[in-house]
């Protein structure tokens, strides 16, 4: 009934409107990159030009918040524009063929696109269901090529990591083989293609690399490249300048059919970088900030994030406010004239802060929890104040214990988050305990 509701109050909304030229819209999603694994956002050792380029002729965050520091939470709250929990979404989905994800019932970007006439893609990484329901094509997409699970190894289209090992590859709801092809080339592939197909209509494409999560399977070139770094920096660096190559081989194509001043690419990272055994124990950066994938501290969370519109959107410039993943929603959908959205969302437009480094950020207060239960991790922010509960730093930073269990920092003042000066506040402490409770009461309530 909910989708219904939508589908009848949009297609009103678009009766009444005089459409010139609709923007394409390319969200391009990385996976497991580290806060500051861009050279415009402070890798002194990297080779990404093509990341680079976007910011160039765009604008890029410094204060960009994934919704969640693990992978199905971080992309329901993307592609719905809702807290995790709300997208019924807390944390990781299964990988295995037949379990479900994210429900049919949320409203996806694509769904919301869809309705206003643009064809659709999902090419790449999903991780938000692996049944018919939930699988892509269900979920608004006209066109799905990639894996369902959480990661695959890059040739063989296998995922080895839990379990027996099984084949993950599928075109529109069928498993296919292409066997020994690379995958993130073969993403471009299939991105190209289908922007070729689609004339002057206009598109959503959903472009979710598996990159540079594990396994760091770069190509040749780009491990020639960085064959003196120490690692395991060497092998995940490869990975980011194979990735940067695949945007730009992406972000060309549609260069060359004449579409970059009539499509709007979006960048991020799901959330920070990888410290797992699997990635060698580390080899992403998150600069001075503490904390990697799977940890609220800023390292887990705070992402590289770019917008780049040539010739409606800034070009070369910074923001520095508070912006975050799930605001991508009601801002996209605005800039390409789809408006109002009228269910319920979390995001807030950010289209004035775009344009406007004086704008104010649309967030005094903004919450992240992982899992359930009273010993799941969770986070507010309010203003330059942030208080974890059941914190865990997986960049081993420092050590905590059990007089930790709340950790107040001020961004401001500590952006390392290593001194801990809840004691100092016991009244914001409580002030922002008591922010966390309500919230979690009401975001789950479904």
């Amino acid at each position: 009934m909910q989708k219904l509701a939508f589908t009848v109050l949009l297609l009103l909304s678009l009766a009444t409107t005089v459409w010139a030229r609709q923007p394409n819209v390319i969200l391009i999603y990385t996976d497991d990159q580290g806060t500051i694994d861009v050279n415009c956002f402070g890798a002194k050792d990297l080779t990404t030009p093509h990341m680079d380029g976007l910011a160039k002729r765009g604008v890029k965050f410094t204060q960009f918040y994934s919704a969640a520091p693990v992978c199905s939470p971080s992309r329901a709250a993307v592609i719905t524009g809702r807290y995790p929990q709300r997208a019924q979404i807390p944390g990781n989905v299964s990988s295995h063929h037949g379990n479900a994800g994210m429900p049919a019932s949320q409203i996806t970007l694509a769904e919301v696109f869809k309705q206003a006439g643009y064809s659709t893609a999902h090419i790449g990484k999903w991780h938000l269901g692996y049944d018919n329901a939930t699988m892509p094509n269900n979920q608004g997409f006209d066109y799905s090529f990639g894996h369902m699970g959480g990661c695959i190894d890059n040739y063989s289209h296998f995922f080895y990591w839990n379990g027996p090992n099984r084949h993950d590859l599928w075109k529109n709801g069928n498993e296919i083989w292409r066997d020994g092809d690379y995958f993130p080339q073969l993403m471009v592939d299939e991105a190209s293609a289908f922007i070729r197909a689609q004339d002057d209509n206009p598109f959503f494409m959903y472009f979710a690399l598996n990159i540079p999560h594990y396994p760091l399977q770069g190509t040749e070139k780009w491990r020639q490249h960085y064959k003196e770094m120490p690692a395991p920096r060497r092998m995940y660096a490869a990975l980011i300048s194979t990735m940067d190559e695949m945007i730009g081989k992406l972000v060309a194509e549609v260069d060359q059919l004449g579409l970059r001043e009539d499509t709007i690419i979006v960048f991020q990272s799901d959330h920070g970088h990888s410290q797992e055994e699997r990635t060698f124990g580390g080899g992403g950066s998150a600069g001075i900030y503490r904390g990697a994938k799977f940890s609220l501290f800023e390292g887990g969370i705070r992402v590289p994030a770019i917008i780049s519109w040539p010739g409606q959107l800034p070009e070369g410039e910074t923001r520095d406010q508070l912006a975050t993943a799930i605001d991508w929603y009601p801002t996209v959908t605005k800039l390409a004239g789809i408006e109002p959205i009228t269910h319920r969302i979390d995001g807030q437009d950010i289209s004035k802060l775009i344009q406007s480094s004086e704008a104010p950020s649309p967030h005094n207060v903004f919450h992240w929890q992982t899992g359930r239960g009273n010993k799941a991790p969770w986070a507010v922010r309010k203003g330059d104040w942030k208080l974890q509960g059941n914190p865990r730093d997986t960049s081993n930073k420092a050590p905590l214990t059990a007089a930790d269990k709340l950790f107040l920092t001020n961004l401001k003042d500590d952006p390392s988050e290593m001194t801990n000066v809840a004691k100092n506040h016991p009244e914001l402490v409580k002030e922002l305990l008591k922010l966390h409770q309500s919230w979690i009461v009401e975001v789950e309530k479904q």
